[in-house]
């Protein structure tokens, strides 16, 4: 532990110092984030930028399969489903322990489900848990014996494993919630495995491996997560040496890498859309013809070519392309017709109001977003609409635009990396997902058949049942038009040549298990 406070001193000191002296120390990864975490509680966030931290701090009762979005076995070595899809019995591993050395067993499982969704719960108020209801459909969490936990469901939930696999199912320790009650987002503990050892605010996350992990003790040493909100400025630490990995780079960096052999870069689709929400309750957007004339409005394929530079592959509704088994493919994107977009502004009748437009300086799967925004200004203004932008930082943008666009905005950016074809409509679109009700619809959209056919899909048990009824879905969204159908983006990240095993997964997360730095 002294050898690695003393290499963690060292990185910190040079990563602030001249950029061409800068160097990392060895079997430590620096990892260049692209801003603070938000908390480490996994039941408290929702930005992948967190969750690149707390996959690797905690385990799931599943996990995905490397490099895919099939569910495989983690905390839990088996489990089996009821005939009727109701309940799903879990037979826990034995011998784990949490970081702060409790026991992983049957009633720590119950307790993780009950904090988040049992408002009684004496550890309730250790939340807010926004993501809780991706298991709104549990009826019960019942600990059947130490090593086995039962969910009983209300009804048949076709996403329940895969939601298990997403960071909000991941287990947090008990012992450490009971200790540091609602700080726990600041003294975290896990399962996985890297162990919490530091959070220096707005300058790193440090944690140091699990000498005891369930599934092999990982290669490095530590790990040091470091928030560099300014892209330019995370290229030129990656330039100097001063990082090992970088994530979301620039699309205009990219060759720079690619042609320099002291670097690697890798890129992988994944489930990603970048759209604008617009705010559908009040002020111009509430009307569907002016929505759908910022459709026809904005050039897609010109942010994708110029600004994006072919990283990215135009939107044509809220399904990404990557859930191939869910996505319409006859749904062709709104084409780039401004005079179109004219023509339906006469007709609504929009007589030059205002557009607020929120804008942020960078988040999890943004694609460079105040250039886009600004190209979209540009591309809304030519047909007539004003725009005024405001850009945010991204936690204080999230701080803004999840509770609901109302009194506050027009338009705002917004990307979402999904796990299952339910996720991204289910807490965006449906009327019961509007921000006082507990959703992330911030643009208040409602349309009944929408409703219908989400909750249609989640009780379908049948894949084929449930492509069949996304299918319907999207051509609905599509013509409601309750958002900019903008970009479906391929995720990158840039390493050290030295660094091994590193790879990008369609989930977006970064599994550092099997990464190596070989000094």
């Amino acid at each position: 532990m002294k050898r690695f406070l003393a290499a963690a001193a060292t990185v910190l000191s040079l990563a602030f110092a001249t950029p061409s002296f800068a160097q990392t120390p060895p079997n430590v990864l620096v990892i260049g984030q692209i801003a603070e975490p938000k908390s480490l509680d996994p039941h408290a966030v929702t930005a992948v930028n967190d969750f690149r931290i707390l996959m690797n701090v905690y385990d799931g009762l599943v996990r995905y399969k490397d490099g895919t979005l099939e569910v495989e076995p983690a905390l839990a070595e088996s489990w089996t489903v009821s005939d009727d899809g109701t309940v799903y019995t879990f037979k826990l591993r034995e011998g784990v322990s949490f970081h702060d050395g409790s026991p992983l067993n049957a009633e720590a499982i119950k307790f993780n489900f009950d904090r988040m969704l049992d408002e009684a719960h004496p550890f309730h108020d250790t939340g807010p848990f926004p993501l809780a209801f991706f298991f709104s459909a549990v009826d019960s969490v019942t600990a059947v014996d130490d090593l086995t936990v039962e969910f009983k469901l209300k009804e048949p939930y076709a996403p329940f494993l895969s939601n298990l696999a997403y960071p909000t199912g991941l287990i947090v320790s008990p012992e450490s919630v009971k200790q540091h009650g609602k700080d726990f987002g600041r003294n975290p503990s896990g399962t996985g495995a890297y162990k919490f050892a530091e959070w220096e605010a707005n300058a790193k996350v440090v944690v140091t491996r699990n000498e005891g992990y369930w599934d092999g003790v990982p290669e490095l040493e530590a790990v040091i997560y470091r928030p560099i909100t300014d892209a330019n400025t995370r290229i030129a630490e990656m330039l100097s040496g001063g990082l090992d990995i970088m994530v979301e780079v620039p699309p205009d960096s990219l060759e720079q890498f690619r042609t320099d052999a002291a670097f690697k870069v890798s890129e992988q689709a994944g489930p990603h859309v970048w759209f604008l929400i617009l705010n559908t309750k009040q002020g111009p957007f509430a009307t569907r013809e002016i929505r759908q004339a910022a459709n026809y409005a904005v050039n897609k394929t010109a942010l994708v070519d110029n600004i994006l530079q072919g990283t990215a592959e135009v939107a044509a509704g809220p399904t990404p392309p990557a859930f191939a088994w869910a996505y319409d493919e006859a749904l062709e994107p709104y084409p780039y017709d401004p005079d179109k977009a004219r023509e339906l502004l006469k007709e609504a009748g929009y007589n030059g109001e205002e557009i607020t437009f929120y804008v942020t300086e960078g988040g999890s799967g943004m694609l460079d977003p105040i250039a886009m925004g600004t190209a979209i200004q540009a591309d809304l203004e030519a047909v007539g609409m004003k725009v005024k932008i405001e850009t945010y930082e991204w936690n204080t943008f999230l701080g803004k635009v999840n509770p609901g666009l109302e009194g506050k905005a027009d338009m705002a950016e917004m990307a979402w990396m999904t796990n299952d074809p339910d996720t991204l409509p289910f807490l965006t679109l449906r009327t019961e997902a509007w921000p006082d009700k507990g959703g992330f619809n911030s643009g208040y959209y409602s349309n009944p058949k929408v409703d219908e056919l989400l909750e249609a899909a989640r009780r379908a048990t049948d894949q084929e049942e449930r492509a069949k009824l996304y299918r319907e879905m999207q051509p609905i969204v599509q013509e409601d038009a309750p958002w900019v159908f903008v970009a479906n983006w391929k995720q990158n990240a840039v390493t050290k040549a030295s660094v091994e095993n590193f790879k990008l997964q369609p989930s977006f997360f970064l599994m550092l298990q099997h990464v190596a730095k070989p000094q």
